[in-house]
Protein backbone atom coordinates (compact mmCIF):
# COMPACT_ATOMS: atom_id res chain seq x y z
CA UNK A 1 0.00 0.00 0.00
CA UNK A 2 0.95 3.05 -1.11
CA UNK A 3 1.70 5.71 1.95
CA UNK A 4 0.00 9.14 1.33
CA UNK A 5 -1.01 12.04 3.25
CA UNK A 6 -3.32 13.48 0.73
CA UNK A 7 -6.98 14.14 1.49
CA UNK A 8 -9.10 11.01 0.55
CA UNK A 9 -11.69 12.21 -1.96
CA UNK A 10 -13.35 8.57 -2.99
CA UNK A 11 -13.13 5.80 0.09
CA UNK A 12 -14.04 2.49 -1.31
CA UNK A 13 -13.92 -0.42 1.35
CA UNK A 14 -15.05 -4.23 0.31
CA UNK A 15 -17.11 -3.47 -2.27
CA UNK A 16 -19.35 -6.12 -3.72
CA UNK A 17 -21.65 -6.95 -7.05
CA UNK A 18 -22.79 -9.43 -8.95
CA UNK A 19 -25.27 -9.83 -11.78
CA UNK A 20 -27.08 -12.97 -11.04
CA UNK A 21 -24.42 -15.66 -10.54
CA UNK A 22 -21.99 -13.75 -12.19
CA UNK A 23 -19.57 -12.31 -9.39
CA UNK A 24 -18.39 -9.20 -11.03
CA UNK A 25 -16.29 -6.97 -7.99
CA UNK A 26 -14.74 -9.36 -5.01
CA UNK A 27 -14.12 -7.33 -2.16
CA UNK A 28 -12.95 -4.43 -3.75
CA UNK A 29 -11.18 -1.54 -2.07
CA UNK A 30 -9.19 1.55 -2.96
CA UNK A 31 -9.07 5.38 -2.19
CA UNK A 32 -8.45 8.22 -4.53
CA UNK A 33 -6.27 10.77 -3.19
CA UNK A 34 -6.63 14.69 -3.83
CA UNK A 35 -5.00 16.10 -6.94
CA UNK A 36 -3.79 12.83 -8.27
CA UNK A 37 -4.99 10.88 -11.56
CA UNK A 38 -5.45 7.08 -10.48
CA UNK A 39 -5.89 4.62 -13.15
CA UNK A 40 -7.86 1.31 -12.78
CA UNK A 41 -6.00 -1.41 -15.17
CA UNK A 42 -7.50 -4.42 -15.86
CA UNK A 43 -8.84 -6.60 -18.86
CA UNK A 44 -12.25 -6.70 -20.61
CA UNK A 45 -14.74 -8.19 -17.74
CA UNK A 46 -12.43 -7.56 -14.45
CA UNK A 47 -15.09 -5.57 -13.28
CA UNK A 48 -13.60 -1.74 -13.99
CA UNK A 49 -16.46 -0.06 -15.31
CA UNK A 50 -19.18 -1.51 -13.00
CA UNK A 51 -16.64 -0.20 -10.38
CA UNK A 52 -16.95 3.60 -11.31
CA UNK A 53 -20.31 3.39 -12.24
CA UNK A 54 -21.20 2.08 -7.94
CA UNK A 55 -19.63 5.67 -7.14
CA UNK A 56 -22.06 7.61 -8.78
CA UNK A 57 -24.96 5.00 -7.67
CA UNK A 58 -25.73 4.21 -11.55
CA UNK A 59 -25.15 0.77 -10.24
CA UNK A 60 -26.01 -0.29 -6.50
CA UNK A 61 -23.59 -2.50 -5.42
CA UNK A 62 -24.47 -5.82 -2.77
CA UNK A 63 -22.14 -5.13 -0.01
CA UNK A 64 -19.26 -3.25 1.36
CA UNK A 65 -19.24 1.04 1.82
CA UNK A 66 -18.12 3.76 -1.17
CA UNK A 67 -17.88 7.56 0.45
CA UNK A 68 -17.01 10.37 -1.97
CA UNK A 69 -15.48 13.37 0.10
CA UNK A 70 -17.07 11.93 3.31
CA UNK A 71 -20.80 11.41 2.01
CA UNK A 72 -21.79 7.84 1.48
CA UNK A 73 -23.02 6.69 -1.57
CA UNK A 74 -26.42 5.54 -0.55
CA UNK A 75 -29.23 5.40 -2.74
CA UNK A 76 -31.73 5.52 0.26
CA UNK A 77 -30.21 9.53 0.81
CA UNK A 78 -31.42 11.28 -2.14
CA UNK A 79 -29.92 14.31 -0.56
CA UNK A 80 -26.67 13.03 -0.08
CA UNK A 81 -26.71 11.22 -3.76
CA UNK A 82 -27.57 14.61 -5.34
CA UNK A 83 -24.40 16.12 -3.68
CA UNK A 84 -22.22 13.79 -4.17
CA UNK A 85 -23.11 13.61 -8.28
CA UNK A 86 -22.37 17.52 -7.68
CA UNK A 87 -19.32 16.83 -6.84
CA UNK A 88 -18.20 14.23 -10.01
CA UNK A 89 -18.06 14.83 -13.58
CA UNK A 90 -18.73 11.63 -15.57
CA UNK A 91 -16.87 11.01 -18.99
CA UNK A 92 -19.03 8.04 -20.50
CA UNK A 93 -17.32 5.46 -22.87
CA UNK A 94 -19.13 6.85 -25.72
CA UNK A 95 -19.14 10.49 -24.89
CA UNK A 96 -23.05 9.77 -24.18
CA UNK A 97 -24.09 13.12 -26.11
CA UNK A 98 -27.51 14.28 -27.09
CA UNK A 99 -28.15 13.20 -30.53
CA UNK A 100 -31.08 15.35 -30.91
CA UNK A 101 -29.69 18.41 -29.61
CA UNK A 102 -26.91 20.57 -30.97
CA UNK A 103 -23.40 20.98 -29.11
CA UNK A 104 -24.62 24.04 -27.14
CA UNK A 105 -27.62 22.38 -25.82
CA UNK A 106 -25.34 19.25 -24.81
CA UNK A 107 -23.56 21.73 -22.94
CA UNK A 108 -26.53 24.12 -21.67
CA UNK A 109 -28.61 20.89 -20.03
CA UNK A 110 -25.80 20.55 -16.97
CA UNK A 111 -25.79 23.64 -16.20
CA UNK A 112 -29.39 24.28 -15.99
CA UNK A 113 -29.75 21.11 -14.03
CA UNK A 114 -27.12 22.11 -11.83
CA UNK A 115 -28.41 23.82 -8.06
CA UNK A 116 -25.45 26.46 -9.09
CA UNK A 117 -27.75 29.45 -10.26
CA UNK A 118 -25.88 30.64 -13.83
CA UNK A 119 -27.15 33.68 -15.79
CA UNK A 120 -28.14 33.13 -19.34
CA UNK A 121 -24.77 35.51 -20.03
CA UNK A 122 -22.47 33.50 -17.54
CA UNK A 123 -23.99 29.70 -19.53
CA UNK A 124 -22.66 31.64 -22.76
CA UNK A 125 -19.02 32.16 -21.42
CA UNK A 126 -18.86 28.71 -19.89
CA UNK A 127 -19.82 27.10 -22.87
CA UNK A 128 -17.53 29.19 -25.01
CA UNK A 129 -14.61 28.43 -22.42
CA UNK A 130 -15.30 24.53 -22.32
CA UNK A 131 -15.21 24.53 -25.84
CA UNK A 132 -11.83 26.58 -26.10
CA UNK A 133 -10.58 24.52 -23.36
CA UNK A 134 -10.75 21.51 -25.83
CA UNK A 135 -9.82 23.40 -28.56
CA UNK A 136 -13.10 23.12 -30.45
CA UNK A 137 -14.59 26.78 -30.07
CA UNK A 138 -16.24 26.21 -33.87
CA UNK A 139 -18.27 23.09 -33.19
CA UNK A 140 -20.42 25.26 -31.23
CA UNK A 141 -23.84 24.65 -33.30
CA UNK A 142 -22.96 21.10 -34.47
CA UNK A 143 -24.98 18.38 -34.11
CA UNK A 144 -23.09 14.82 -32.74
CA UNK A 145 -23.46 13.40 -35.95
CA UNK A 146 -21.06 15.89 -37.45
CA UNK A 147 -18.39 15.22 -34.92
CA UNK A 148 -15.47 12.67 -35.07
CA UNK A 149 -15.54 10.01 -32.73
CA UNK A 150 -12.28 12.26 -30.99
CA UNK A 151 -14.52 15.16 -30.97
CA UNK A 152 -17.33 13.79 -29.29
CA UNK A 153 -15.18 12.49 -26.55
CA UNK A 154 -13.59 16.11 -26.34
CA UNK A 155 -17.23 17.58 -26.16
CA UNK A 156 -18.20 15.46 -23.61
CA UNK A 157 -15.39 16.04 -21.90
CA UNK A 158 -16.30 19.49 -22.19
CA UNK A 159 -19.52 18.76 -20.49
CA UNK A 160 -18.23 17.08 -18.19
CA UNK A 161 -16.49 19.96 -16.80
CA UNK A 162 -18.25 22.59 -17.32
CA UNK A 163 -19.98 22.52 -13.67
CA UNK A 164 -16.55 22.83 -12.29
CA UNK A 165 -16.59 19.07 -10.38
CA UNK A 166 -13.63 18.23 -8.67
CA UNK A 167 -13.36 14.82 -9.33
CA UNK A 168 -13.37 13.15 -12.98
CA UNK A 169 -14.29 9.26 -13.69
CA UNK A 170 -12.80 8.84 -16.97
CA UNK A 171 -14.57 4.72 -18.85
CA UNK A 172 -11.86 3.91 -21.37
CA UNK A 173 -11.09 7.76 -23.01
CA UNK A 174 -9.48 6.66 -25.23
CA UNK A 175 -11.06 3.54 -27.07
CA UNK A 176 -12.11 3.32 -30.61
CA UNK A 177 -9.82 6.42 -31.20
CA UNK A 178 -6.86 6.77 -33.29
CA UNK A 179 -3.43 6.84 -31.72
CA UNK A 180 -2.93 10.47 -32.65
CA UNK A 181 -6.24 11.30 -31.66
CA UNK A 182 -5.76 9.08 -27.96
CA UNK A 183 -2.55 11.02 -28.02
CA UNK A 184 -4.78 13.97 -27.73
CA UNK A 185 -7.45 12.46 -25.07
CA UNK A 186 -5.00 11.77 -23.30
CA UNK A 187 -2.78 15.00 -22.95
CA UNK A 188 -6.03 16.94 -22.38
CA UNK A 189 -6.43 14.31 -19.17
CA UNK A 190 -3.27 15.82 -18.12
CA UNK A 191 -4.03 19.29 -18.67
CA UNK A 192 -7.13 19.07 -17.07
CA UNK A 193 -5.91 18.03 -13.79
CA UNK A 194 -2.96 20.31 -14.15
CA UNK A 195 -5.46 23.84 -15.05
CA UNK A 196 -8.40 22.88 -12.65
CA UNK A 197 -6.48 20.90 -10.20
CA UNK A 198 -8.68 18.03 -10.43
CA UNK A 199 -8.47 13.78 -9.15
CA UNK A 200 -9.75 11.70 -11.52
CA UNK A 201 -10.12 7.84 -11.60
CA UNK A 202 -9.64 6.55 -15.34
CA UNK A 203 -10.73 3.23 -16.38
CA UNK A 204 -8.21 2.02 -19.19
CA UNK A 205 -6.76 -1.28 -20.82
CA UNK A 206 -4.66 1.09 -23.15
CA UNK A 207 -1.05 1.10 -21.96
CA UNK A 208 -0.31 4.18 -23.89
CA UNK A 209 -2.92 5.90 -22.41
CA UNK A 210 -2.05 4.62 -18.95
CA UNK A 211 1.81 5.13 -18.81
CA UNK A 212 0.71 9.17 -20.27
CA UNK A 213 -1.21 9.81 -17.25
CA UNK A 214 -1.51 7.70 -14.48
CA UNK A 215 -0.08 8.71 -11.34
CA UNK A 216 -1.07 5.47 -9.51
CA UNK A 217 -2.86 2.42 -11.09
CA UNK A 218 -4.31 -0.42 -9.37
CA UNK A 219 -4.88 -3.77 -11.47
CA UNK A 220 -7.78 -5.77 -11.21
CA UNK A 221 -8.13 -9.32 -11.89
CA UNK A 222 -11.31 -11.39 -11.99
CA UNK A 223 -13.04 -8.36 -9.69
CA UNK A 224 -10.57 -8.45 -7.05
CA UNK A 225 -7.60 -5.77 -6.69
CA UNK A 226 -4.36 -7.57 -8.01
CA UNK A 227 -1.79 -4.89 -7.67
CA UNK A 228 -1.50 -1.24 -6.89
CA UNK A 229 1.59 0.88 -7.43
CA UNK A 230 3.05 3.68 -9.13
CA UNK A 231 4.03 3.47 -13.18
CA UNK A 232 7.44 2.04 -12.25
CA UNK A 233 6.38 -0.44 -9.91
CA UNK A 234 4.22 -2.15 -12.57
CA UNK A 235 7.03 -2.24 -15.39
CA UNK A 236 9.35 -3.95 -13.33
CA UNK A 237 7.80 -6.15 -11.88
CA UNK A 238 8.30 -10.18 -12.69
CA UNK A 239 4.71 -11.60 -12.54
CA UNK A 240 3.49 -12.77 -16.04
CA UNK A 241 0.27 -11.69 -15.50
CA UNK A 242 1.76 -7.81 -14.80
CA UNK A 243 4.09 -8.52 -17.66
CA UNK A 244 1.61 -9.10 -20.63
CA UNK A 245 0.14 -5.82 -20.37
CA UNK A 246 3.79 -4.27 -19.89
CA UNK A 247 5.45 -5.83 -22.76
Amino acid sequence: MINNDKKVLIDIQDVTKSFGDNAVLKGVTLQLFENENLVVLGKSGSGKSVLIKCIVNLLEVDSGVIKVVDLEVNKDNEEDLLAIREKIGFLFQGAALYDSMTVRENLTFPLTRSKKKTTVDNIEAKIIEALENVSLPDSIDKMPSELSGGMKKRIGLARTLITNPKILLYDEPTTGLDPVTSDEISHLINTTKEKYKTSSIIISHDIKCVKAVADRIIMLKDGAVYKEGTLKEFEEDQDEYIKSFFK
